[in-house]
């Protein structure tokens, strides 16, 4: 039976994923330029008219806004939210001069730009660290407990017992290994290194194309090479060891992401499996259904993608202010002024047209133009 969380859970879980990790990732901006001395005009939740809000004692503008998709840190110097610098910052006195972001160093701007995206993998790292520390570390060995008859592992002729060495020429320690990579490599072709009776050797397959439909009717197509795993092993993880496991946690996570960009980028992978801001909301509330344990395990995820995403190249992104202060590290002077305009303007273009892409998609998962279809025929 499909099982749907209702539209004002629906909501609130939204709320409850974006608002927190919102607020971490600009107040990881707000507190290291506090550190470096610079003044805060504005911390805003929201983009838009302010619904609510006050002024600390700093005359930093606190507020809520009414579009509830981001937020920012307004520094002083900043002309816009995005960060950048107003043509009179150097109009203002020594004192108030030196207050501002652009007065400082390039290398505590970029520490302050960074600091949102760090924040959001600390959190992260935390939240993996507690599953670790609550759970354990569940490791798999990478050794075929069967291979399932009509998959592509039968079909390449594995058997019970043979360790599997690498994918694709991509080293495998742990069954979970293999996971990540099948999961989003269903239809390529791909080299099995493994090991039988102490022999190594080597097959090429195809990776298989599972349909999936969860509880809440969403269908999803994963790669399934069709190995069934041995007995897992679950091993207990100290308080120290926890942070350990979650790192590595975070870096298989950010490595699949990485990955599924550049499959995305190269063409093997439709754009149409983007999600944007609808997605994320459907899912929350799908998550939070299931228990708080996999709603926590969502916050984590989210985090890890809004600090990747964050660090993309592209103006108007963390990323791309990190960029040019690399460039002007390099250069020993700023980017001119000119240069900077038409690349922020490259990058708010770059940035509508994916928003308009990932709610086109969403929709689209909805079911919204197939309903439209049917009116229409």
């Amino acid at each position: 039976m499909i099982q749907t969380p209702g539209l004002l859970l629906t909501i609130l879980a939204f709320a409850l994923v974006i608002g927190p990790l919102v607020f971490i990732h600009e107040m990881g901006h707000y507190l290291a330029g506090r550190w470096f001395g610079v003044k805060v005009e504005a911390f805003s939740i929201g983009f838009g008219r302010e619904i609510a809000g006050w002024t600390d004692k700093r005359g930093t503008r606190w507020k809520v806004a009414a579009l509830p998709l981001g937020g920012y840190v307004k520094f002083a110097g900043d002309m816009t939210a995005s960060g950048r610098s107003d043509p009179d910052w150097l109009l203002l006195p020594a004192e108030e001069r030196a207050q501002t972001f652009h007065a400082k160093p390039v290398w505590q701007r970029a520490i302050i730009v960074a600091a949102g995206p760090v924040i959001n993998f600390v959190l992260a790292i935390l939240i993996l660290a507690g599953f670790a520390l609550a759970y354990g570390d569940a490791q798999t060995p990478a050794v075929v407990g069967e291979a399932m008859p009509g998959t592509a592992a039968a079909q390449a002729g594995l058997r019970a017992g043979d360790r599997i060495e690498a994918l694709g020429g991509r080293h495998v320690d742990t069954f979970e290994d293999m996971v990540r990579f099948v999961k989003i490599r269903a239809g390529e072709r791909v080299r099995i290194d493994y090991v039988r009776a102490d022999q190594p050797t080597s097959v090429e397959t195809v990776i298989g194309t599972l349909e999936q439909r969860d509880r809440f009717g969403n269908e999803y197509k994963v790669g399934l090479l069709g190995i069934a795993p041995t007995s897992p092993v679950v091993r207990p993880v100290g308080l120290f060891e926890a942070p350990v496991v979650a790192v590595r946690r975070t870096g298989d996570i950010l490595q699949m992401m990485v990955e599924t960009v550049g499959q995305i980028v190269s063409g093997r992978r439709s754009v149409k499996e983007l999600g944007g801001p609808l997605a994320i909301a459907k899912v929350s509330g799908e998550q939070i259904t299931l228990g708080w344990d996999a709603f926590v395990f969502l916050l984590a995820l989210v985090s890890i993608n809004l600090g990747f995403i964050n660090l993309l190249p592209v103006p108007m992104l963390d990323g791309g202010h990190l960029l040019f202060y690399l460039i002007e590290a390099i250069r020993r002077k700023p980017v001119g002024p000119e240069a900077q305009e038409w690349a922020y303007r490259g990058g708010l273009a770059a940035v509508l047209a994916l928003m308009m892409l990932v709610t086109f998609n969403d929709l689209g998962n909805f079911g919204l133009w197939r309903h439209l279809a049917g009116l229409i025929g």
